[in-house]
């Protein structure tokens, strides 16, 4: 299990299917969501709940977060107070508007457990900065895209860049690490899919949610470092702390690019990645296997 922060795929499955539950934990997903919101029926909220709890009895060291019910709703006081006796790490809480609505939720949850907070309205994204910046137990910011466009009236995806930039820059001004980028729900577009992951990586996002186990594999190859951009990192890093040997604080490599401590630390993250995911370095690097 790596860090929150670097996980690459999300996967979603509906609390109330066990046998979904199961397969989903010996995916290649890097955490599996147990989901107690929007895709269970109001019936079957109780067996979801209970789903949840046993799934984290028998897998205590697994990477699962459980998406809970929103504040207010009939089911959200039962779900905390049950998942806290199962000593739950990690919820997905939804619909937040308000710090002190989080800090609530901290405190019942407690210190052990990460929150992961998403925005879906106006009055939630107006609110960005105070919600990450609401208990030391926030472990990541997003957005629920579906919500968020329902309540801003937006139609075409462009219009969410204020909002998925507004979530980047709430997230690192309150130390978070990069937030996850939301669902992607046409299944049969891989090549949007693609086109969406790379230009939400590109955007600052780190990991996506994902529906289903067949986007898992485009996500993760599109987050994870490839070989060549090892190579080039481990350059950079190299001839940077040579340079600084020498009093240096910016160099020009040979190829005219000019390399400072700011690029330098991009450097680094993409090393440590590579690191995380078992990304080795080429013998030889090529400019087609970089990132654009």
């Amino acid at each position: 299990m790596t860090g929150t922060a670097l996980w690459r795929s999300w996967l979603y499955v509906p609390g109330d299917r066990i046998d979904v539950i199961d397969k989903a934990l010996v995916s290649e997903a890097d955490c599996v969501i147990i989901d107690l919101e929007d895709s269970v029926h109001a019936n079957n909220k109780e067996i979801a709940l209970s789903h949840a709890c046993t799934v984290i009895a028998r897998n205590p060291d697994a990477p699962i977060v459980v998406r809970i019910n929103a504040v207010g709703t009939p089911w959200h006081d039962k779900e905390v107070v049950e998942l806290s006796r199962a000593q739950v790490q990690h919820v997905r809480v939804p619909k937040c508007e308000s710090a002190v609505e989080v800090r609530k939720v901290s405190e019942s949850l407690g210190e052990n457990c990460r929150l992961h907070l998403l925005i879906e309205s106006a009055k939630g994204l107006q609110a960005s900065d105070d919600l990450a910046a609401a208990s030391e137990t926030v472990g990541s910011l997003g957005l629920g895209e579906a919500d968020l466009r329902a309540d801003l009236g937006i139609t075409e995806d462009t219009y969410l860049s204020y909002a998925r930039g507004r979530v980047v820059a709430s997230s690192r001004a309150a130390g978070l690490g990069a937030p996850p980028q939301s669902v992607f729900v046409d299944l049969k577009d891989d090549t949007g899919l693609r086109q969406s992951t790379e230009h939400a990586r590109a955007a600052g996002f780190f990991g996506r949610s994902v529906i289903h186990p067949c986007q898992i594999q485009i996500v993760n190859e599109i987050f994870t470092p490839h070989s060549s951009d090892v190579a080039r990192a481990r350059e950079i890093t190299e001839s940077f702390h040579e340079s600084a040997s020498k009093s240096s604080s910016v160099l020009v490599l040979e190829d005219g690019r000019f390399i400072d401590p700011a690029i330098v630390k991009s450097a680094q993250r993409v090393m440590d990645l590579a690191a995380i995911y078992g990304v080795t370095e080429p013998a030889t690097s090529t400019k087609e296997d970089h990132h654009d």
